[in-house]
């Protein structure tokens, strides 16, 4: 495909405004804004090796978990683009302790849109040069515009997200996201800095014969994840099927939404509730695979039908191919 000959992202955007429930532009402008960020991240990142953004920060995430260099810059790129458009009331990010209010030039929280971002998944494989990515979920608030943004802005879920992607730093950068008509996928041209659209109408097979685990943890996983991980190794029928774990949750969802399989990191790790988070990683993938043809569970329960109770919640995750996720529920209701 000529990419050159095709939509450009920004095109696409104001073609298709109108499918947006709340057509007042403001979204456009928010989703261009992280376009923008985007292009920044993805410079940085394919100068990992040349300029000294590579290795730990020195410092603990609100999680516990050590800050990349990487981490902090892309962190601080998201929050100040979209900080300067006059988009968003508020902005809730997975290396931040709190959400943060954005207040506009005029003194005003008029935005009706949230933002909820994890500005570099997999940022601890960037100093073996392995695939990263972006993951970001906007809402519409829930309290009264104009007024301070509250936590209940943010404790919303996944049903309610009005759209949701994903950018994977890779041997190309794609943008893929949904506005809850369809998903789209647009790959940058770097010479000239332009997304454009590669990927129309994704959608993710019904089976596939990917299953995506880490299987270092495995003497730690629930029964029903031991139980469904065998039938996928058994020699019958269309299995064994082929094991393939990256650990940057964007490179694995991706490659399983094109060749079709199932991601899981399950419960009963060294993470008690599994590792992923519900609101900047979870909900907004969930969304992404629902509106593909896919399905996304904790293991017994649609992800985005679980009411967040806290800013960084984790859950399990069992999230790809329709039938392959409804197999691993199978397993996981048996125990």
């Amino acid at each position: 495909m000529n990419l050159e000959s095709g939509q450009t992202l920004g095109e696409f955007i104001i073609e298709n405004q109108q499918d947006f429930q709340y057509s007042t532009g403001e979204l456009s402008r928010l989703i261009s804004s992280i376009k923008l960020a985007t292009k920044v991240v993805n410079h940085k990142v394919n100068q990992a090796g040349l300029v000294d953004i590579l290795g730990k920060f020195g410092a603990e995430n609100v999680q516990g978990e050590e800050q990349q260099k990487l981490d902090v810059f892309a962190n601080e790129v998201f929050i100040k683009t979209l900080s300067q458009r006059e988009v968003v009331c508020g902005i809730a990010s997975e290396e931040n302790d709190d959400f943060i209010e954005i207040v506009n030039q005029q003194n005003s929280t008029k935005s009706k849109y949230v933002v909820l971002i994890d500005p570099l998944d997999g940022s601890s494989n960037i100093d073996v040069n392995v695939s990263v990515g972006t993951i970001f979920s906007i809402y519409r608030r829930v309290t009264p515009e104009g007024t301070p943004v509250q936590m209940e802005d943010f404790l919303q879920p996944g049903n309610k997200q009005i759209a949701a992607g994903y950018v994977i730093y890779g041997s190309s950068t794609m943008l893929i996201y949904t506005t809850g008509n369809g998903v789209n996928g647009f790959t940058l041209n770097p010479s000239i800095g332009t997304f454009y659209l590669s990927h129309p109408k994704m959608q993710i097979p019904e089976d596939g014969k990917i299953y995506s685990v880490n299987e270092g943890n495995y003497a730690l996983f629930p029964q029903g994840v031991k139980n469904y991980i065998k039938y996928c190794q058994m020699e019958e029928d269309n299995r064994p099927y082929t094991s393939r774990y990256i650990g940057s949750l964007c490179a694995d969802f991706h490659r399983n939404m094109l060749k079709g399989g199932i991601y899981i990191y399950p419960s009963g790790t060294k993470s008690p509730n599994g590792k992923l988070r519900l609101l900047y990683e979870c909900n907004p993938m969930a969304f992404i695979a629902e509106q593909a043809g896919g399905k996304a569970s904790d293991g017994f329960n649609r992800i985005m039908d679980i009411q967040p109770t806290e800013l960084h919640q984790r859950v399990p995750f069992f999230c790809g191919s329709k039938s392959m996720v409804e197999k691993a529920e199978e397993f996981m209701a048996k125990g």
